[in-house]
């Protein structure tokens, strides 16, 4: 899209007045994802925990047997996921209807943290510096005009493709270690470009380089280069891990009941921190120049701790077994990715007394 976007800007540069398709045919181009997005959702089955809360008990395990047994119903892992989401259900019809409130007190308040932190963290990791306002990064390192465009454009290259291995690979890895490995690496690179820019670059002219507030420092030869480099490396550090991550980790820490008011607080609070960040970056640029680099450092350094000390690891467990997690209060630290009997029942494993648990069994 940033390339069709491109390409249209040069439609019609000469004509007099301008001419609207430079503008109208990429938002016209959008719409073709968006229709073929809208039909294709009528063809995604229900999710099996809304499907039993409705009981829709055959949906449900069709679903289920779709999924992970090739439509087989007597598969035993699908007897078993069948068999909990039933217990789980059971539970939570005994128990009065979730409120918003719920979210905010008791032990439940814990799992709403972790969630709402995990997208505060995700904007927080100065991705919007490197996605909005590249063009000024760049700008800032000698690259103008159409030049600059094109440099940018290889940032949203390296986020399509580094985002692929984190399809493949997010389940086997796990949560944790994508997480913090992520942060770490985010952190290594912005205190880089913070160390080259304040040791290497200097104040613009008043006013900013092409008198833009914003373009507020200014850097070259090989050391703007490095800043370039560090700019597609953080790219390329976020899009494997804090980028789909974030996404996939907050529905998977709350019960059913409570599962799409706790996604609701925590995409509430992405796009709250992003409108926030929107705003606030080019008056950084412009107020405090290169440590813009040296303050989102600190925030990466901030949420591997943070992660290590309180995000427990959800790849390989159901939403049941997270509850006896957070039940037993197991430390984030000593989870991790490992199969449960159903999933020890999916890859036909059946001694499934030598599974390894993250916490002692106890019975209801």
């Amino acid at each position: 899209m940033y390339y069709v976007s491109y390409g249209s800007s040069f439609i019609g540069q000469n004509s007099t007045p301008p001419s609207t398709t430079a503008f109208r045919l990429p938002w016209a181009l959008q719409m073709i994802p968006a229709i073929f997005l809208f039909f294709a959702l009528f063809l995604l089955p229900e999710s099996p925990r809304w499907l039993a809360k409705k009981d829709r008990w055959e949906d449900a395990e069709g679903v289920i047997a779709l999924v992970h047994a090739k439509g087989d119903k007597a598969n035993p892992f699908v007897v078993a996921e069948m068999q909990s989401i039933k217990e789980l259900c059971e539970f939570e019809r005994v128990n009065a209807d979730a409120s918003w409130l719920e979210l905010f007190g008791g032990k439940m308040i814990w799992r709403t943290h972790i969630a709402i932190f995990t997208q505060f963290w995700s904007q927080l990791t100065g991705m919007n510096v490197i996605m909005y306002y590249v063009s000024y990064v760049f700008a800032m390192a000698g690259f103008s005009g159409n030049i600059g465009l094109v440099a940018s454009s290889i940032n949203y290259v390296i986020n399509v493709c580094m985002t692929i291995p984190a399809l493949l690979l997010i389940d086997r890895i796990g949560r944790r270690p994508a997480l913090i490995g992520g942060a770490l690496s985010l952190m290594t690179w912005w205190f880089i470009t913070a160390a080259v820019l304040a040791t290497k670059g200097h104040h613009a002219p008043p006013g900013g380089l092409n008198h833009v507030a914003a373009e507020s420092w200014v850097i070259g030869g090989s050391a703007s280069k490095v800043v370039i480099a560090s700019s597609y490396l953080i790219v390329a550090s976020f899009a494997p891990t804090w980028g789909p991550v974030s996404w996939t980790y907050p529905p998977e820490l709350f019960p059913l009941r409570l599962r799409a008011k706790g996604v609701s607080v925590s995409t509430a609070a992405c796009w709250a921190m992003n409108f926030a960040l929107g705003y606030f970056t080019p008056p950084a640029f412009e107020n405090i120049a290169w440590k813009i680099y040296l303050m989102y450092g600190i925030f990466s350094f901030s949420m591997a701790v943070h992660a290590f000390l309180c995000f427990p690891e959800t790849a390989g467990k159901p939403l049941e077994e997270m509850e006896e997690i957070f039940a037993n209060g197991v430390p984030a630290w000593k989870t991790s990715v490992q199969f449960t009997a159903g999933r020890r029942l999916e890859r036909g494993e059946r001694d499934v007394k030598e599974v390894p648990t993250d916490f002692e069994h106890k019975e209801a």
